[in-house]
């Protein structure tokens, strides 16, 4: 009795989660792509790489800003074999960089005619400085994109009817933002534990919907979009900083549960392609539908102050 109990319970579990946290949803937007640029930050593995793969087999240029050559050309050959695409180029960007993000823009600007989509993918799970001194979660989940997004908005206008889709996750509604401790310590946490890293992960992943909340007002009257998006939990390389016990005990939980990269690019490619979604500009979407956020999430004010301390901290004001 008591083992077909303990199955029961585990089966109604299984059942629960997969229709929760681990829900699978389909992108069904089916925007014309052909001609268009896309930029994905991150996009030679994971749910970037799946992303640029839909993208590319639909005929956009993709463009892979990542740091590492070698990951990047070897998505290349796989996406290439898979969609016959040879408009998937590599450019260097490394978001732990403030200069190399201006560089990679200054680039782009340069060689690119026309840019549609930027979809800010990056991200990680990891204590550490970035060259700048920032936290190294803060530095390249919220500041490196939130500079490059500044530096490319422009050439996103030009084109009409441009978006910028900013993965963040459901992570966010567990964060918060001292604008004391970044003033002081240019960090939103940090530490050793790994406890003390998803914090920080935490509240970057709060700054990115803020700042979708923010750049979305900031849009208003252009032909320009936004959205952030939680692509669900997701089996990607996030996690490859944490200790090999925790890998050892993520590892079959992943395997059970865990999205693969391509069901976790599906919102990412529902905000990118479905059309008649510009008046939710600003929203955060999970599984292909807006969701509503928690009040922290959505406040004007914090939003705003978030926006002008990146703009001092990226030197643009």
């Amino acid at each position: 009795m008591f083992p077909l109990l303990l199955a029961a319970v585990v089966l109604g579990g299984y059942i629960i989660l997969t229709q929760t946290i681990f829900r699978r949803a389909k992108c069904r937007g089916n925007a014309a792509m052909a001609g268009k640029t896309v930029v994905i930050t991150g996009g030679n593995t994971g749910i970037g790489k799946a992303t640029a793969l839909h993208l590319a087999r639909k005929g956009a240029r993709v463009i892979l800003a990542c740091r590492s050559r070698d990951k990047a050309e070897a998505a290349i050959a796989d996406i290439q074999q898979e969609t016959g695409s040879t408009d998937v180029v590599y450019m260097l960007l490394d978001l732990a960089s403030l200069k190399s993000v201006r560089c990679f823009a200054e680039s782009f600007l340069k060689t690119e005619c026309r840019l549609d989509l930027l979809i800010n993918n990056a991200g990680l799970v990891a204590d550490g400085r970035t060259e700048d001194g920032f936290g190294i979660e803060f530095g390249v989940n919220h500041l490196g994109h939130f500079l490059l997004t500044c530096l490319l908005l422009e050439r996103l206008k030009e084109a009409g009817g441009g978006r910028v889709v900013t993965l963040s996750s459901m992570a966010h509604r567990w964060g918060h933002i001292d604008f004391e401790a970044l003033a002081v310590d240019k960090h939103l946490g940090t530490g050793g534990y790994s406890w003390q890293f998803f914090m920080a992960y935490c509240n970057s992943k709060l700054c990115n919907v803020l700042f979708t909340h923010e750049l979305a007002k900031r849009l208003k009257g252009t032909n320009v979009t936004c959205y952030s998006v939680h692509p669900g939990v997701v089996r990607t390389e996030l996690s490859r900083h944490v200790s090999l016990w925790q890998k050892i005990f993520i590892e079959p939980i992943a395997r059970l549960l865990f999205l693969d990269p391509e069901a976790g690019a599906q919102t990412t490619l529902h905000c990118a392609l479905q059309e008649g979604i510009e008046p939710l500009s600003g929203r955060y979407f999970f599984c292909c539908a807006v969701q509503e956020v928690c009040a922290r999430a959505r406040d004007d004010a914090v939003a705003r102050k978030l926006w002008e301390v990146s703009e001092r901290l990226c030197g643009l004001s």
